[in-house]
């Protein structure tokens, strides 16, 4: 894992550029100019080691900075036998694959990796990213310059950049920025999957173009066999972890919450290593789950390491956790995943965890109504909808069933919204947009896509904004901010082409989610540990913001003016001193919302100072 930055007709500081980046690579700096072009790179050693594997690298004509890791590069290096490496890097890897293949190579990588290659020769500098967009990877165009960079605190150094509101307004419906947007004009993601080319001396905005498509897998037959599945799904998911572990130098452990998915992670890489140190984060009271990691532990000898949040260091760390992701971000998780990452840095520098498990095989609970149709069913019961109080309770029966209502009368937006994040769905109306509209009508052909069943819809979207969008980007910022490597196993190229062809039974059947990782399960983990509710690193949110982060979030939210902007002052102020009038879950999740846009405008505006 690396920090990488590069910039087009524009001349910047080098050493305050990679000075931003530093906590994501203290090992090694390194920066070269060619013509009106700058490389900028910083190196978290964990693949060879030596000084030889140095960044930018250069071979001939070709340059490159990259951030992430290939997993299988040592295989790929035997399509070219007759290569000289000079090294074991994974960074000659790429660059010579790619002067012997050009982009097609892209294809090959089994890996997390965000990348870019100056040629010399052609004047040109070609951008990849991974295919699910676990390493992150931000441009800005404008006026004849292009920078990029690993983040937008980073870009924003290098750049003067003008805020986009209609992007703002899609952070508050969503929790997210969708699409590859970003809250500044002009700034972009490069998209997951894909790959662009600019000239150095044209730049332009790239036509990005797909070297993978989870949705084609979505379309392709299904794996209907639970025997067939179970097995392929073993070898994958054994395979991934292998690799991980085996491609760094250095030694490797792993989260463990005491779920399903960071528990079988655990599960196979004690199988390949000795002694695995894994890590987990306890609350007080119903959210600590520390018992069921501790479990697993115990089952298979690991050396665990049990965090419990200290709420004083919280208060004076809470908006330097936020503001690290360098726009607005509203995922609590984030909280503890920032803690336990600070602890296991104290140990070692790469770690395993269960991301992608719950969007490629239906994890999250709201996805049964997709699977059994339910959603059409109580269509027709929604005109009822206008005379029934709204619930107060996170978890009852009338909760669940007054928000299967509220959903079934929805398209676009409003329905994705409402099954996911929920923020302020039927307590608070944004006007339209333009890129509202846009988003709108890409989510709207995905619920009517009929090559697909409801429950591959909704998976696919997820994939596309809670995971892509949310989650992979909460766990990028939460490790590198302690010069942590994450590795996520379930991400790997065969898994992602393998969990959209398996028929939907065996991810939801009945009401039991992700039901082939549980048949799995029952052979690596605890009895106590498969049947019991899904759960991350999860956070008491609603008791914080009414008690120690109470008066921080207030004061954030009361003196920020671009809230103002957005939020009618009625609603604002009975969302802050009326918490009756809301569910209390939901109010704490527009309250941090809100707490994140203000954090971020004020550390905004700060730097413009």
């Amino acid at each position: 894992m690396c920090g990488i930055a590069g910039i087009i007709n524009h001349q910047v500081c080098s050493d305050s550029i990679l000075k931003t980046l530093a906590h994501r690579g203290p090992d090694m700096q390194g920066a070269i100019t060619f013509e009106n072009t700058q490389l900028l790179h910083c190196r978290l050693s964990i693949q060879d080691l030596s000084d030889s594997a140095k960044q930018p690298m250069e071979r001939g004509h070709l340059s490159i900075i990259f951030n992430g890791e290939i997993y299988n590069h040592h295989y790929l290096r035997q399509k070219i036998p007759h290569y000289a490496f000079k090294t074991q890097s994974d960074t000659e890897t790429i660059l010579a694959l790619f002067e012997h293949f050009q982009t097609s190579c892209f294809e090959e990588f089994d890996g997390a990796f965000a990348f870019a290659i100056l040629d010399k020769k052609e004047k040109k500098l070609i951008l990849a990213r991974d295919r699910m967009g676990k390493k992150p990877f931000f441009f800005y165009c404008y006026n004849h310059i292009f920078a990029f960079s690993s983040e937008l605190n980073t870009l924003a150094k290098m750049q003067h950049l003008e805020i986009d509101k209609e992007q703002i307004q899609l952070y508050l419906r969503l929790g997210f920025f969708p699409q590859d947007s970003s809250p500044y004009q002009n700034v972009y993601a490069v998209p997951a999957g894909h790959f662009g080319i600019v000239s150095l001396q044209s730049p332009q905005k790239p036509s990005f173009k797909p070297y993978f498509n989870l949705l084609h897998h979505y379309q392709q037959p299904k794996i209907t066999h639970p025997q067939e599945a179970l097995a392929t799904l073993e070898n994958a998911l054994d395979s991934a972890v292998q690799s991980r572990l085996e491609s760094s130098s250095i030694e490797v452990g792993s989260f463990l919450s005491g779920g399903i998915d960071s528990s079988l992670i655990v599960a196979f890489a004690s199988s390949h290593t000795n002694k695995l140190k894994t890590f987990t984060v306890a609350f007080e009271g119903a959210f600590d789950e520390s018992a069921l990691s501790r479990l697993v532990a115990q089952k298979y000898h690991t050396d665990h390491q049990r965090l419990e949040i200290d709420m004083s260091h919280l208060k004076d760390d809470i908006e330097k956790i936020i503001s690290a992701y360098g726009r607005p971000y509203m995922d609590s998780s984030a909280i503890p995943s920032y803690y336990v990452s600070q602890e296991a840095k104290k140990h070692l520098s790469v770690v395993l965890n269960g991301d992608g498990a719950d969007e490629l095989f239906g994890g999250y609970r709201r996805y049964i109504p997709f699977a059994n149709s339910i959603l059409g069913i109580t269509q027709f019961f929604s005109p009822f909808l206008s005379i029934l109080p709204n619930p107060h309770k996170k978890q009852s029966l009338y909760t669940y069933l007054y928000r299967l209502l509220a959903m079934s009368k929805k398209r676009g937006v409003a329905l994705y919204a409402s099954a996911t994040t929920d923020i302020f769905e039927d307590f608070y109306q944004f006007q339209q947009t333009p890129k509202n509209q846009e988003l709108e009508q890409w989510i709207q052909s995905i619920f009517t896509d009929s090559s697909l069943t409801p429950l591959s819809r909704m998976l696919y979207l997820d994939s596309q904004l809670l995971l892509y969008c949310d989650l992979l980007p909460k766990m990028d910022i939460a490790t590198m901010q302690h010069s942590l490597e994450a590795r996520s196993p379930f991400l790997g190229l065969e898994i992602l082409k393998l969990a959209p062809r398996l028929d939907d039974k065996l991810k939801i059947n009945g009401k039991t989610t992700k039901f082939i990782l549980r048949q799995l399960a029952q052979k690596y983990l605890p009895n106590e540990l498969i049947n019991a509710p899904k759960r991350g690193f999860e956070i008491p949110l609603n008791e914080w913001v009414n008690g120690e982060l109470k008066e921080i979030i207030f004061e954030r939210i009361t003196k920020s003016e671009i809230i103002k902007e957005f939020i009618q002052p009625t609603f604002l102020e009975q969302c802050l001193y009326k918490p009756e009038m809301f569910p209390a879950q939901k109010r704490a999740k527009i309250l941090f919302t809100l707490f994140g846009l203000g954090v971020w405008h004020h550390h905004y505006l700060r730097n413009l100072a």
